[in-house]
């Protein structure tokens, strides 16, 4: 956040930024409800959970809410698979970094074994199982997907040993139901399908982001319930015009954003009317 902003309105941080602290993100009830069973119960007991929907509906913010929380938990491994478009054998080298295995791609069962026994350890010096998350894993290939299932589990496949959240678009649950990857997909313990966002469910976040950063007061009510008719249920596209919004009223020194501003900022613009030829 620029210094201009911060002094003209007060802030803390800029509400509408990508960057906001984790403590200030705006879960739904229905989001912290999934987020509990995660936190007090996936991380025990193991396997896999499924987060999946369209854009701008939420995943990246509860995937930012468990990495923080769950990294706050004493002991317990927190790691995140940022390239889920590799082949198996970078796919290892990934795996090998996160969980501070070092392992040879060419040696596949060293690989598999080496990962294995470190999360073993790690289960049975803190009774937790270590936690993996992926977005985007509907660019996981389902050679990737099926070595990751064998590898999470031991015992004939009833002893978990890595707690795992898949986070995807749509498409996801559309990949885990074909034949190649219908034993992952029947794995699946916990299944979180965002949604598009109701009317009063964007204002709370506005209300949520507004106080968390310490000013409430930074846009009329008016302006609100402008914005929130107008994002189409979207949370990205709330957060994205009310940062235009905002940069627009800190340009022109505005004390508040109002609703003015709105109409000023996102007009449509009105195309000229061509001119009549007169007679020859």
């Amino acid at each position: 956040m620029t210094p201009q902003i911060q002094a003209l309105y007060g802030l803390k941080w800029n509400p509408f930024s990508q960057e906001i602290p984790a403590h200030a993100l705006y879960l739904p009830e229905r989001m912290t409800a999934f987020c509990w069973r995660i936190e007090h119960v996936l991380i025990r007991e193991g396997g896999f959970a499924m987060i999946h929907g369209d854009p701008g509906t939420g995943k990246s913010v509860i995937l930012r809410h468990l990495a923080d929380q769950l990294g706050r938990i004493p002991d317990l491994v927190v790691g995140t698979l940022s390239h889920p478009q590799s082949q198996l054998s970078d796919f290892y080298r990934e795996m090998g970094d996160v969980f501070g295995v070092p392992l040879t791609p060419s040696n596949r069962w060293g690989g598999f074994k080496a990962l294995r026994e470190r999360w073993l350890n790690h289960l049975e010096s803190c009774r937790q199982r270590p936690v993996l998350l992926i977005d985007e894993a509907q660019e996981m290939g389902p050679q990737v997907l099926n070595e990751l299932r064998l590898m999470s589990s031991a015992r004939f496949d009833s002893y978990p040993l890595l707690c795992i959240i898949l986070a995807g678009d749509a498409r996801l649950p559309d990949r885990l139901r074909r034949e190649e990857l219908l034993p992952l997909g029947s794995r699946i313990r916990y299944r979180y399908a965002t949604e598009y966002a109701s009317r009063e469910e964007l204002g709370s976040l506005l209300e949520h982001l507004l106080t968390e950063a310490g000013n409430p007061n930074l846009m009329t009510q008016e302006l609100r319930a402008m914005l929130c008719d107008h994002a189409a249920g979207n949370f990205r596209i709330l957060i994205s015009m009310s940062n235009d919004l905002l940069i627009a009223a800190t340009q022109r020194n505005l004390p508040q954003l109002d609703e003015k501003l709105y109409l000023e900022v996102f007009a449509q613009p009105t195309s000229p009317r061509p001119m009549k030829r007169g007679r020859s």
